[in-house]
């Protein structure tokens, strides 16, 4: 098969690509694929000889000879530039004081069309700080995940003369132009194909390390020691504060509380010195003067540090520690904590110091009491920054023990590890120590000794106590015997020594607790007895992974049981108060005629007692028919919205979305909505703390005929309570296009003043936003208001009316409006009632004046009358007038052919004296009464004396009404014509009777008449003719 290969690629060699390269004297060039293919697949090959030779030699890597011409022929199913990459390797010696060569060289025209990596080993002696400059291409630190986009990537390796190897990748164009390395060191350059480099990368130099200090100002805490130590196995380096200064090889001691400055004499003493913060905490029998609180420390950030606090009580108490939640785990002295803080709990006893144990974050143990005097200890590596935990210290009871441990184990399956004190040496002779044990609710325990050594007694021997909590009666057992397994319930532990001989191993013990759940599951079985009955929904809301919930013996997270369906659900160690139960339940019709007229209440129905947790929320979702809408009404009064100022703090709440989840507000009773429209599918959620205890109705829920707009609300405002009005999903925005709209109705005696309280209006993309009031019944609008327009903010509506709002495509920001509606009392009942006034004060002055005015006309008629004067063939007529008017030249209703004297005084019949002594027909509405005229001056033409057909026309008095009706056109019936004697007719007058009213007679006598016309008579008074016709 090797030689069919080397024979196809013979055949194949005109088709491959073939180069002449000559590689420098100093640089070790190799030629390597980078694909994982068989020799005969891809290799590179070298030809000796013409270009027709076919003396060849191929490989998968091949190594060129430096300084010499090589043809090389590379043969691949791959391109050549793809399938192979360059390692040009040169070397640079370097002494103490050059380097040779000095600087990176490179060759830019070899295999300049793939993938090279430049590689430069430099060497330097010890003491030897080397330096790289890098003049074209300024550095910049990567991670080494990360690729440099241009194609040049950069690698300095450093390894140190204890072995230790840094590396750090660099892409050009950034601010790093030098780098000094005290080391030995390999420079690598990748240039990707097609790439130049340049004949020199980079310059390299040597210089002898200077002997090195370093300075440190450092001011400790007030009470706080700072001790500065050396590792004895450290190189030479001394510590020195002071002027002169003072230097120690070993120690140094700060105290003060002032700033010092500490110099170091080797230039990197953190890989030397540790350093150590000291706090000293004194308890009395009450409290104790401080916590154990470590903030980050500004001391020495890049040294090994521990910090350390001694703590001391009156003689037969303890010290309490609490540590923060959820408290600490117990580590060997073998192992270290993840996070590098590892703390040490320390008491002081006659025979020494005893380590109670190590501890580290996130674990059971929630308390340690330390009888007497002890010391806690944190220990961070100089590479960690510090995150220390806040313990709080207080003065714990009186104990007859070494140390207390309580601990709170955790539900569900776990196994938790402790250590005896001063594990893995002796525990204190004759002294005891114990462990509270929290065990959780229906949860088992099991103690398993892991590993023990026992003490060699000389009195006494080691045993082992187990208690109940606040039992009396205890279970005794040796390390040997079977502990106690699968138990329940908080347990004590108490561990004693014997008296032993020091000189042997001494008594350590490694014990785990193992819990596991032991409780039955709630069981309940959900049969429900409709169809169309709610679905029910079950979750998990804490973070405890140990509640088992199942639904017909299969373990789910999230439980659903469809309406109608029948369930056996059990719960497992699952508090109610990590449980959420929820339902839903859908309500619609297929049609408008489908449709219940009456509506729908929404209540709550009634859920299984048997289920561990309260039902929180209900939703019922709402699907409307085509082209209906979903009426949503309160049955117990008005809906509001809860908003600012006039939040929903009842124990219910209803939210209502429409159907794609999109909010349209929170709703609560004792508002003024009345109803509110929706053109879309609905779901209204109630929810509260346990809505079982509160079934409802929360809703009457109608379909009816389309409307225009997405939402509509009815509102019915009261006085004094201002009604706050929301656009769906306020604050957030309307829906893009949706539009919504009030009916506010107003009771017809008020006004409403409206206030946009608050507006945010939209960038629109297209089209416009719009408010709009117009009121009911009105075509003329009264505010239109756009995005882009400024327009006012209150506005009086003096009736009834339609508030309108519609959004546009927002392409930046969103339209919400909060609307404020007060009713006020309507402006024209107070116009009514101050005009009512006026018109009645007018009124009665106009009254009055009438009376003054017609007392006075009549005081000047008498006097006018007794001065009138018989003018034969004369006119009658009016002083003061001239003309009469023609108007009642065609009207004869002047014309009498007698006159009652009843007549005459009709206007005095309304007396309640006359209202019953005369008949029912007079008791109507008074006609005009006869007026008496003057005769007319000289100069007044005169009128011709004829019938009643030529009366001559009369001006009427001014200001006086003077019309007459016709005899046929009043209530009074005609009278039978009969003769009248002188003193009857309206000719003459009694002097008897001028000055009285009634014109009756007050004293006896003659009748003495007066000639009242001025005119001839045209008849003389006779009697009644066969024809009837009557005489005046």
């Amino acid at each position: 098969m090797l030689l069919l290969g080397i024979v196809t690629l013979l055949l194949n060699m005109s088709e491959c690509l073939r180069m002449t390269v000559r590689p420098d004297k100093d640089a070790t060039v190799t030629v390597s694929s980078s694909l994982f293919l068989p020799l005969e697949q891809c290799s590179v090959c070298t030809v000796s000889g013409a270009e027709n030779d076919t003396q060849t030699a191929c490989h998968s890597s091949l190594t060129l000879v430096p300084d010499e011409d090589v043809t090389l022929l590379f043969n691949c199913t791959e391109p050549p530039q793809s399938a192979f990459v360059i390692l040009i390797h040169r070397k640079i010696e370097c002494t103490n004081d050059t380097c040779s060569p000095a600087a990176g060289a490179a060759q830019p025209s070899l295999f300049s069309e793939f993938i090279r990596t430049l590689v430069w080993g430099l060497s330097v002696p010890e003491k030897t700080v080397l330096s790289l400059d890098f003049p074209g291409d300024r550095l910049k630190e990567m991670t080494e995940s990360e690729l440099c986009q241009d194609g040049y990537q950069y690698t300095v390796t450093r390894t140190s003369t204890e072995g230790e190897v840094k590396t750090q990748t660099y892409c050009r164009n950034g601010l790093v132009a030098h780098l000094h390395i005290p080391s030995q060191a390999t420079v690598s350059l990748q240039v990707q194909k097609g790439r130049e480099v340049d004949s020199s990368v980079f310059t390299a130099t040597a210089k002898p390390i200077k002997k090195q200090s370093r300075m440190i100002s450092v001011t400790p805490e007030p009470d706080t020691i700072v001790t500065i130590s050396r590792d004895t196995k450290a190189k030479e380096c001394s510590v020195c504060v002071g002027e002169g200064p003072t230097c120690n090889p070993k120690e140094l001691v700060l105290r003060t509380a002032r700033n010092t400055s500490v110099k170091f004499t080797c230039p990197q003493p953190q890989d030397v010195f540790s350093v150590q913060i000291n706090r000293e905490i004194d308890c009395t029998e009450i409290a104790c003067t401080g916590n154990i609180v470590q903030a980050e420390s500004s001391l020495f950030p890049d040294f090994n540090r521990s910090f350390t606090w001694d703590l001391k009580v009156p003689p037969g108490l303890a010290f309490q520690l609490d540590f923060p939640s959820p408290g600490m785990r117990q580590i060997p002295p073998s192992e270290t904590c993840p996070d590098e803080h590892t703390y040490t709990i320390i008491t002081y006893q006659r025979t020494g110091p005893t380590t109670i144990g190590i501890f580290c974050p996130d674990g059971t143990i929630t308390t340690v009491q330390v009888l007497y005097k002890g010391r806690v200890s944190l220990q961070v590596p100089g590479d960690r920054k510090l995150e220390p935990l806040d313990f709080k210290v207080t003065v714990g009871p009186e104990i007859k023990m070494l140390a207390v441990v309580k601990a709170n184990l955790p539900r569900g399956v776990s196994d938790t590890d402790f250590f005896s004190a001063n594990y893995p040496r002796g525990f204190p002779d004759d002294d005891l120590m114990r462990w509270d044990f929290t065990v959780p609710g229906m949860h088992n325990y099991t103690v398993n000794f892991l590993n023990h050594t026992e003490s060699f007694c000389r009195k006494k021997e080691v045993m082992v106590m187990y208690h109940k909590a606040h039992g009396k009666v205890g279970i005794q057992k040796t390390l040997v015997d079977t502990q106690p397994t699968h138990r329940q319930g908080s347990f004590t532990m108490t561990l004693f020594n014997c008296e032993t001989d020091r000189t042997k191993p001494g008594l350590s013990l490694n014990f785990r607790v193992s819990v596991m759940r032991s409780g039955h599951p709630v069981v309940c079985t959900v049969n429900p007895s409709e169809e169309e009955g709610p679905v029910l929904h079950i979750e998990k809301r804490g973070s405890d992974p140990y509640c088992e919930m199942r639904k017909n013996s299969v373990i789910q997270e999230k439980i659903t049981v469809p309406s109608g369906t029948k369930a056996r659900l059990s719960f497992l160690d699952c508090p109610s108060e990590d449980l959420r139960l929820t339902a839903r339940k859908t309500i619609g019709c297929q049609s408008l005629d489908s449709c219940s007229v009456s509506g729908t209440l929404l209540t709550v129905p009634k859920m299984p007692t048997c289920l561990p947790t309260l039902l929180q929320s209900f939703t019922w979702h709402l699907i409307i028919p085509v082209y209906g809408t979903v009426d949503l009404l309160s049955p117990t009064g008005n809906l509001r919205q809860s908003l600012p100022g006039q939040e929903c703090n009842g124990s219910v709440s209803l939210h209502v979305a429409e159907g794609d989840g999109s909010s349209i507000g929170y709703f609560c009773s004792e508002g003024s909505i009345r109803k509110v429209q929706v053109h879309s599918n609905v779901s209204v959620t109630a929810t509260a703390k346990d809505l079982s205890l509160i079934q409802g109705p929360f809703l009457n829920v109608s379909f009816s005929e389309k409307i225009s707009d997405s939402i509509i609300y009815t509102v019915q405002p009261r006085m004094g309570s201002p009604a706050l009005l929301a656009t769906p999903n306020w604050p957030s925005g309307m829906k893009p296009y949706s539009t919504v709209s009030w009916i506010i109705n107003l009771p017809g005696h008020l006004q409403a003043d409206l206030l946009l309280t608050n507006i945010s209006q939209p960038k629109c993309g297209q089209g416009h936003t719009f408010i709009k009031v117009q009121t009911l019944g009105s075509p003329e609008e009264i505010l239109s208001r756009r995005e882009d327009k400024e327009s006012e903010d209150k506005l009086m509506v003096p009736e009834s009316f339609y508030l309108n709002m519609s959004n546009c495509m927002p392409e930046d920001g969103h339209f919400s409006v909060l609307s404020k509606v007060t009713l006020q009392k309507t402006s024209k009942l107070l116009m009514s009632g101050i005009l009512g006034a006026v018109g009645a004060v007018l009124l009665l002055m106009i009254i009055v004046l009438t009376v003054v005015c017609l007392v006075l006309r009549k005081k000047k008629r008498k006097m006018v009358n007794e001065a009138s004067i018989y003018i034969g063939k004369g006119n009658i007529f009016i002083p003061g007038d001239s003309v009469f008017p023609k108007s009642r030249s065609d009207n004869e209703s002047h014309v009498y052919a007698s006159i009652e004297d009843t007549m005459v005084y009709s206007h005095l019949l309304r007396e309640p004296s006359y209202v019953g002594t005369i008949q029912d027909h007079f008791q109507g509405q008074p006609v005009d009464t006869y007026r008496t005229f003057m005769a007319l001056q000289d100069g007044v033409p005169e009128i011709t004396e004829t019938a009643a057909d030529h009366e001559p026309e009369l001006v009427p008095e001014k200001d006086m009404y003077r019309s007459f009706l016709d005899p046929s056109e009043t209530f009074i019936p005609s009278r039978p014509r009969t003769p009248i004697d002188r003193q009857d007719s309206m000719g003459f007058m009694d002097r008897r009777m001028v000055d009285n009213e009634l014109y009756t007679f007050k004293s006896t006598g003659d009748i003495n008449t007066i000639r009242l016309s001025g005119a001839n008579q045209i008849l003389d008074p006779e009697t009644i003719d066969s024809e009837g016709e009557e005489s005046i």
